[in-house]
């Protein structure tokens, strides 16, 4: 039997019109959707009428397919011969495990196309104001995960180097653990006084954004109930916000 293809394809960050071009063509031309939680379901109206639809999104601690489920659906809906989309929020290479499932493919000997899509590190900063990187404020840039082994007790990251090393730190899905975070950048060397931004549901009409320090974040985020999913933005870019803003201005208009 003729194998179909599997794309791995990133969503973008939240704003249905964030997705590339590439992407828009797989959701039409998809016979199966395997899409997660965090995608704007706007998107999924673009898929034909014959396009079974596939949800497999995961909330934390309460898990809907789980990953080798998801990994067998792709092979088997690709061995029937079908055009699969597997739909992920970001970019699927960016903490959204594709990389897993496209080894599952290969393995099976299926087609597969991986589609980049725009990660919330860098869009949902943009949409605050706020550029990861600066000429005069920051020449370097770190995307972490503070999510799963933190809570596990598994804490491998490198906190002296993301301390002192590091201008700009991105910190995804995150909040659970912000008071971490936070003592342990201040613990290596980070100055108590470094500005932090807190991006709640970034580049949607839901966007939120908190500003403080690293001494201050954690009482103002729980003040203003921010909950995931939400970026964590640390560094002394977080100050060009104040010019900057574009975003939640253009939506108050």
């Amino acid at each position: 039997m003729n194998k179909g293809k599997v794309y791995i394809v990133g969503a973008g960050p939240g704003h249905p019109k964030l997705i590339t071009i590439r992407g828009m063509e797989c959701i039409k031309e998809a016979d199966v959707i395997i899409y997660d939680r965090l995608i704007n379901k706007e998107l999924l109206n673009y898929a034909s009428s014959h396009c079974q639809l596939i949800y497999c999104g995961k909330v934390p601690r309460e898990h809907g397919l789980i990953q080798e489920e998801i990994n067998t659906l792709l092979v088997e809906h690709a061995k029937k011969g079908k055009i699969v989309t597997r739909l992920k929020g970001g970019d699927p290479f960016v903490f959204g495990r594709g990389a897993e499932e496209a080894e599952v493919l290969r393995n099976h000997h299926i087609p597969y196309e991986i589609v980049p899509g725009i990660t919330a590190g860098i869009a949902a900063p943009a949409y605050a104001g706020i550029p990861v990187t600066h000429r005069n404020y920051a020449s370097s840039l770190a995307i972490v995960t503070a999510h799963g082994k933190l809570e596990n007790n598994e804490d491998h990251l490198n906190w002296q180097a993301l301390a002192q090393g590091i201008d700009t730190l991105a910190f995804y899905m995150g909040v659970g653990n912000l008071q971490y975070i936070c003592d342990q950048l201040k613990k290596h060397g980070r100055p108590e006084t470094t500005p932090v931004a807190i991006i709640q549901w970034g580049t949607t009409n839901m966007q939120k954004t908190v500003i403080s320090t690293l001494d201050n974040i954690t009482e103002k985020c729980a003040k203003e109930n921010i909950t995931n999913p939400a970026m964590i933005i640390i560094g002394d870019v977080v100050n060009l916000r104040e010019k900057i803003h574009w975003f939640e201005e253009m939506i108050i208009k």
